[in-house]
């Protein structure tokens, strides 16, 4: 679970360090679209907000070993990467938006949660 935790919060953590810093940015690359207005900015900020709390709890969980605590991570990080999927799949098939990295993205989500649901799957249930 360690690289599982180590490599979610490095990807997390500099894409919530983009959101917070660029937001456009990332919105442009990802979706091809730019953000409009104080509200759009202000929500990809909280967002990449929260992106740094996920990689603060991954990386502060990444030495646990075989907890529930680091299960709990972990199966978050699952609900997590499987919404990211479907909204930004949404995105690209329904709304039409298609940026560079959109594509990269869905995979690199759909990795993640395969790589969580299968590091859940190797381990003794706990108790």
């Amino acid at each position: 679970m360690k690289n599982l935790l180590s490599v979610t919060a490095l990807i997390e953590g500099v894409t919530g360090l983009l959101l917070v810093a660029a937001p456009s940015f990332v919105t442009k690359l990802l979706l091809d679209s730019s953000l409009d207005g104080s509200v759009g900015l202000t929500i990809a900020r909280l967002t990449g907000l929260a992106l740094l709390t996920l990689t603060v709890a991954c990386w502060l969980a990444r030495l646990d070993r075989e907890t529930r605590a680091a299960d709990a991570m972990v199966t978050a990080m699952v609900l997590y990467n499987v919404g990211a999927v479907a909204l930004l799949a949404y995105a690209g098939i329904a709304l039409r938006l298609s940026g560079i990295g959109l594509w990269p993205a869905v995979l690199l989500h759909a990795v993640m949660s395969a790589w969580c649901v299968l590091s859940l799957r190797k381990r003794p249930a706990q108790q």
